[in-house]
Parts: structure tokens; sequence; C-alpha cells
């Protein structure tokens, strides 16, 4: 039995206590009788057990339960080995005795439940399959465990691990578990044999230039001799394929390679060997400068021939033209380029993915942008809340101005099974969009269908759109598909509506079960003013019907691969009906702004013929304007990146005199250089740290702070913690996955540095033993050991179970039943109380006389003293 206190600082009251008891003694010991004596010692034993009691003691009393939990490492860098694992723990469950509770928990970088802890009968399960086995954190999973058992038991936890890890500290983890009542057995696993290869180095030169031969060197690590492929990338194209010999241990392999391309060089090189282990270690990327001429990207769409690239001076700019359709999804393929021109390029050809890039590449890598009118250009090319028009110096909407009296739009949607996931949540944010491009008093229907239709937004003047947003937004997937009854429905609301434009958009992934005669009811609708366009989503949708509807109800079809692309869809399709974008009357542009554009209209100001009607952002600056006072040329900075609006055109249809002009080729020279990025580069260095963080340093000792963003190759901005270490000195972590990250870095003085990170697979890749240092370490410092007999699991424990009894109610009973006594004694006196247990009458009226007497006497006494 071990009596224990919970809150020991109330025993400091026994100091007072003691003081006043010992004062209260030496003044009054004299006088005192036996019986005042008892009377002391009872208080002074009844104020302890009070000032026990406030420290809430316990004793502890042992119990039998003890507690054996399987803590089952599932990282990559022990992956096959499941099975093995599961073999042993029945095993060991043989030698499980009633009083043992036992729990199975697996954990890779995060931390998992297989069978929470039961003193019931443990069926193993298969294990739930790890959602990130790339790293492997055993300091956090003996955390979590020490902190799901109850702390006064005897704890046994077994772990299976190879002891790799690639991220925490087991070493201080062990510190705060040291002194408990838990014990760290260790099981070694190692990965089941199997050939593998991995590259673990591939260097470039940091910079070259531009037609300079440049080395690469790759280094592979094989388990056993084989064959395979080395094949070298160079910004997602293949330049090389290598027939490889691989010997058994390290293996080098060198390429050159005269770049032709200049900015950030992205290399990807790939092994392929049949029958490899691992495919996650089998790549490593590796980004050079490459110092060039600037170089402009210009992206058309549908075949047309955009007239920039032959305007512009191509002696001083390299000028690459590419369909929208072509554009690449990686960040790097767009940090080659100075500046991007959009020549009248629809948004649905680009896609919500792609403009994400682009956008990042503008913010964080100051690459200019552009872009130029047409009828597939800002509003009408449904850039209306994307990521390009946050970039742009204008807004797609046009505030008060060119809209209709009166609209009617209502959206049939596919809501059936086939679109659950991405699909229908493009769709929903499709059809919010268009929702917040109408007016108030437009009038919206919303249906959803599956195998029936479901009106969710009635058919009326729209009064709410926050309203009517939220209830598309909470749209559900489920059912099979029928066209007809719903597309029935919508013209059956606006057919009866007095509108000057009604129109359906149709949107589905599939085809009807039934068939109907769909040329009846549009022709019908038609006599009621109603126009449908139509949008195909997938491989699986009807095609053929979808785009005869279109053509029948005068209206659009779309045929959609990329379901990102279906929010432009419909916002191009909504500005289309709600307002009169184009603007077609000629007219003198006014021009304000810049030296650099003014000196261009010195001689005067061509005609032009018509544009795109726009709103300019608050702080963009408008150089040349209409005498609507709608922009023309807009430009402002965003991010590092500076970008232009033009709202005509290149070809001369709407830009008229302009392209007759003989500034015209300066004109697109001066817009180039304007986009080109004019931030001043400081050479900061970037070194590797042996933990995987990153030390960013100024050596021209020009910077005070540094900051440093990160982007990962999908345009995603990356979470990054920077630690000052010296001006102009930072240690920065960056959390991304394998693959390259771009740095930006820039400190008080606005220098920019721009600089490609690989970010290497885990250490969990890598062609490894385990590491019986670590497992000797854990087992040693959790005083456990290294198990190789199963049956040891349940042996028995050096740690003993307790449970805790509090006994302040004891204690203050105690002090109650001593105080009671106190008063009695005090009241009747001590004899008075020994007379209770005498049994001969006679006796007890004799003391009882004799007492009385005796506290008479004391009362006369007392009254003489006054």
């Amino acid at each position: 039995m071990d009596l224990r206190i919970d809150q020991p600082l109330w025993l400091l009251l026994l100091v007072p206590i003691i003081i006043y008891f010992y004062w209260t003694w030496r003044k009054d010991k004299k006088g005192f009788k036996k019986e005042h004596k008892v009377v002391f010692y009872m208080r002074l034993v009844a104020i302890f057990c009070l000032l026990l009691g406030l420290t809430n003691p316990y004793i502890l009393l042992p119990i039998k339960d003890e507690q054996v939990l399987f803590l089952v490492d599932r990282s990559a860098s022990v992956q096959g080995t499941d099975r093995q694992v599961t073999e042993w723990i029945e095993k060991s469950l043989t030698e499980r005795k009633d009083s043992h509770l036992v729990g199975i928990y697996t954990f890779a970088e995060d931390f998992q439940s297989e069978v929470a802890l039961t003193s019931g009968e443990v069926k193993l399960p298969v294990f739930t399959p790890m959602k990130a086995s790339g790293n492997t954190d055993i300091a956090r999973a003996l955390q979590l465990a020490t902190g799901i058992v109850e702390s006064n038991k005897a704890t046994r936890i077994v772990l299976f691990t190879d002891a790799l890890e690639t991220t925490g500290s087991v070493a201080d983890e062990l510190v705060k578990i040291a002194g408990g009542n838990v014990t760290i057995d260790v099981v070694q696993l190692d990965r089941i044999a199997s050939e593998d290869v991995a590259i673990t180095s591939f260097e470039t030169p940091a910079i070259a230039f531009e037609g300079e031969q440049q080395q690469l060197n790759v280094k592979l690590e094989a388990t056993a001799n084989t064959n395979g492929e080395l094949l070298l990338y160079q910004n997602d194209q293949l330049i090389s394929r290598e027939a490889i010999a691989l010997e058994q241990g390290t293996n080098s392999f060198t390429f050159r390679n005269s770049s032709v391309g200049e900015g950030l060089l992205k290399y990807e090189v790939q092994v392929v060997v049949a029958g490899d282990g691992l495919i996650e270690n089998n790549k490593l990327t590796s980004v050079t400068t490459v110092e060039s001429s600037p170089k402009l990207l210009v992206v058309t769409f549908d075949g047309r021939q955009s007239n920039i690239p032959t305007v512009i001076d191509q002696a001083v700019i390299a000028t690459d033209v590419i369909d929208a359709t072509a554009l690449p999804f990686d960040l790097s393929n767009y940090l080659e380029y100075d500046a991007i021109i959009f020549d009248n390029v629809p948004g649905h050809a680009v896609g919500e993915q792609k403009m994400t890039v682009i956008e990042q590449a503008v913010k964080n890598f100051g690459v200019g942008f552009m872009m130029v009118g047409g009828n597939n250009s800002y509003g009408l090319g449904g850039y209306f809340k994307t990521p390009i028009e946050k970039l742009l110096p204008v807004e797609m909407d046009i505030k008060g101005k060119h809209q209709i009296p009166s609209l009617g739009l209502m959206i049939v949607m596919d809501r059936s099974g086939s679109m659950s996931g991405s699909k229908l949540e493009y769709a929903k944010e499709a059809a919010a969009r268009s929702v917040e491009m109408l007016r108030d008093d437009d009038t919206l229907g919303f249906i959803a269908f599956d195998d029936r239709p479901w009106e969710i937004i009635e058919t009326a003047q729209l009064s709410d759109k926050h309203e009517a947003v939220d209830t598309i937004l909470s749209v559900g997937a489920g059912g099979g598909t029928e066209i007809y009854a719903s597309l029935a429905l919508a013209y059956e609301r606006l057919s009866p509506l007095k509108l000057q434009r009604k129109h359906i958009i149709l949107l589905t992934d599939g085809q009807s079960y039934t068939a109907n005669d769909y040329q009846t009811l549009i022709e019908d609708g038609a006599e009621d003013l109603i126009t449908i366009s139509t949008v195909a989503v997938g491989q699986d949708a009807d095609r053929n019907l979808l785009e005869s509807l279109a053509e029948m109800g005068g209206g659009n079809f779309y045929d959609v691969m990329d379901e990102s692309t279906v929010p432009a869809i419909m916002a191009r399709e909504t500005a289309m009906i709600s307002r009169t974008y184009i603007e077609d009357n000629p007219f003198y542009p006014k021009i304000y702004g810049d030296q650099a554009w003014t000196s261009l209209f010195a001689d005067g100001v061509p005609q032009m013929n018509a544009y795109i009607a726009t709103t300019a952002k608050q702080t963009a600056s408008v150089i040349a304007e209409s005498e609507k006072e709608d922009p023309v040329l807009v430009e402002w900075m965003y991010g590092l990146g500076r970008t232009i609006a033009f709202t005509s055109d290149s070809t001369g249809e709407w830009s008229g005199d302009f392209a007759r002009w003989n500034n015209w080729g300066d004109f697109w020279n001066t817009a180039v250089s304007r986009l080109l990025p004019a931030y001043s580069e400081v050479p900061f260095t970037i070194q590797k740290a042996s933990d995987g963080s990153y030390t960013v340093t100024d050596p021209s000792g020009q910077s005070s702070f540094i900051e440093v963003a990160a982007v990962n190759e999908k345009g995603e901005e990356l979470s990054v913690t920077s630690e000052p270490l010296a001006p102009g000195k930072s240690r920065v972590s960056v959390d991304s996955e394998p693959g390259l990250v771009f740095f930006r870095v820039s400190n008080e003085q606005n220098a920019v540095y721009q600089a490609g990170i690989s970010i290497p697979y885990s250490e969990e890749y890598k062609v490894q033993k385990a590491n019986t240092t670590v497992l000797e370490m854990i087992a040693s410092r959790a005083e456990g050991k290294v198990l190789t007999d199963p049956l040891e699991a349940f042996r028995d424990m050096n740690k003993k179970s307790l449970e805790k009894q509090s006994i302040q109610q004891f204690l203050v009973l105690a002090a109650i039943v001593l105080f009671f006594l106190d008063i009695t004694i005090r009241r009747f006196g001590a004899t008075q109380i020994l007379l209770l247990f005498r049994r001969n009458g006679k006796k007890t009226d004799e003391v009882v006389v004799s007492n009385g007497a005796s506290n008479m006497e004391k009362l006369i006494k007392g009254k003489k003293r006054r």
C-alpha cells in the first residue's frame, strides 16, 4: 500500500498551525490537567486530518489488469510485411491471460486504430490502407499510443518497425515516457526481399547559357545485377532513351545536353526496370537556369493565326505560338517564358487548372500576361470569376451599362450517379457563377434531374442571389438519366413569361433512358422566343442528341472532355444572353498614362471600330478608353508580374485604323516590353540541410530580411516555415510532395530571385536495412527488449498495476469525530464520559456529585477572580 497526495501545497499550512499550537502549549502547559492535554492532542490530530484531506490523499492498491499494445509500422520501407506481423501477433496471443487488455494500432506518418484496447476476444483484421505511407513518425505514434492507455496500469508496447524514422525524434519522445508505467519491446521488421533500383542522385548545372553543353550526372543504387532503360526529359519532352546494364551497388551515368531554352529549365531522369520493387524511387528532377533573350508565348484558338508575331521585333523577342488546347499543365513550362499573350482565346479552351498555374506564374514569378479582345475573349470568353480575371486589371462584369431589359435563364443540370465527384462539383460551381452574373430582377429557374426532374429553384425573379447559390451548391448526386421530362418542364416554365430573352442551358454526361419528340418541343419553344445551348461532359454523353438540340434551339453546343472548363462555358453562355458586350460603333480612344504609351500617339490617335466592354479595377492604370468611358487599354501589377488588358482585337476587324497605323508594330513591342519582368535579381544562395530544410542566404549582404514563397508544379502555393538565422539568412522548411518546387526569394529592397528546387522522394523509398542501433536504443531506454519469440510479448511485467483509493472522506470523518469528542470532553469533562461505561449506579451517582462539586468549585473560583 502506497500513500500519495495530489495537492501538496496545502501542507504549507502546517507551518503556522504548528507555530500556533507550540505557542499555546508553552503558554498554558503549567495549567494543563490530564483532560486538557487529551483535548489538546485531539485538536491537533483533528486539524492534521482536515489539512491532509485538503491535499486530496489516496492510497494505491494493487490490481491484476495489464495492458499490451501492438504498434505496427506500415510505412513504405516495410511494405509487404502485414502478413508476417499478423502471424506474429496471432502466435503471441496464445499466451494472453484474462487480466490482459490488448489493442492493435498501426502508423506511418499518421496513426490509426485497428483493434481498440479491449479485454475481450481479439480478432485480427485485414489492416486498413495507410493514407500517408511516405514517412515514418515513430515518436508521434508512441505519443498517441501512450495517450490511449490508462496510466495507472502496467503497460507494454510491442513496437514492430525497421526504425528508419524520417520525421520526428523517437529519442526525444522516450525522455517523456521514461519513469512512467510503460515499457517498450521492439520487433525488427525488414522489407520483403525484392529487386529494386533507385535513383539516389541527379545533378545539373545551377546556371547555364543558351547553347552551352550541360553535364547531367545520375547515380543509381541497385540491389542486384539487372538491365533497364534510363530516360531523360527536358520540360516534359523526352530527349534521351538509353539502355543500361546495372550492377549491384552504386552505378553512375552522365548525359550531355545543349539547351536552346531559357529561364528555368526542368530536367527529369527516370529509370525503367522490369519487376522493380518500388516505383516511387525511380525518378528525380532538377532545374537549370538558362540565360537567354526574352521569350514570348502567344496563345491562339481553333487554328486561327495571330498577327502579333508578325508585327513585333522577332530579332529581339523569340516568339512561340501555341493553340489554347495544347497549353501545358505544369508551372515549369510557363516559366520558360517572360510573357504570355492570349489572343482572342475562350476560357473553356484553357480550363481552371491551367488558369491557376498561369496566375501563379504571374503573381509569384513575374511572368507578364496580356489578354487581347475578340468575340471569344473577356466576358464572352467565359472568364467571369476565373483566375485569369483575378490577375487582369479589368473585371468581366459591366456595371449598370449595356444591359438588356429582361432575361429568363433556366439551368437544367444532370445530377445522376455518373456525375458524382469533380464533374458535379464543377457543374454546381458553373451554375453558381451564372447566377452571380444575373441582375436582381432577372428570372431564374434551376432543375436538377436524374431519372426524373427536381425543380430545385422555382422559376421566378431572382430576389436573393446568395440563397440561390447556396441552394445550387447543396445538390447531391444519385439516380439514372432522363433528359426529356426535365427539358419539357423547363420549356413549360419559360413559355408563358413575357421576357425579351429566354434561354435554357442543358448540361449532362449521359444518355436519356427514353426516346421522345425533341424537335416538336424545341420548335414550340422557339415560337415563344426560347433558345437552348447544350454541354456534353465526358465520353458517355449523347453528343448527337445534344448537338442537334443546340442546333434546332438556336444555341451553342459544347463538347467537354476536361470538366474544369465547364464554369467558363456556363459563364460565357450567361454573358452572351444577359448583356450586350460588343461595342461596335467606331470611335477615337482617349489616351492617358505612362510616357511609354503616350509617345506612340504624338501624331494622333487612329480610329477604332469595336471592343468588348469591361470595367477597370480600382487600382488599375487606364491607358486608353472609349467615348463611353469603357477601358480599351489597361495595365497594373499583379504580384510580381505586370498584366495588360487590350479589349479590341489584333486582326484589324475591330482595331480598325490601328492595324494600318505606322506605329502598330511599336504598339505591340511596347506592350511586350511592359510585360517583361522588371525586378532586379539578387543571386541568393539556396542550400539543402541534412534535416530536409533549406538555408537561404544573400551573399551580397544587402538584405536584412528575406521572404520566401513556394509554389509546386500544379500552381499551388505551399506552406512555408521561415526561421531567421541572421540578417540576410533564413532557414526555410517547405511542406511538399516529391517533385519540383519553385522558390521566390525577395528582400525589403524588392530584389527578387527565383529558383527551382527538386524535392526528392522520401527516405522511405531508399534501399536500406533496418536501423538496429535505434531498435536497441528504444528497448534499452524504455526498459524493454528486442523480441524474437512471439510468446515473450505476454511475459510477466516489471511494472505494477495500481488503483487509486481516495481516503479524503475517511480523514474528514475522523476529524469530525475528534471535534465531537473535543466538545463533549470540554462540556462534561472526561470523567463524565467514563461514567457512561460504569455499571454500578451508586458509584456513578457519587462520581456525578463529586464531579458536579468539582465543576461548582471552578465556577466559584472564577467568580472570585472577577
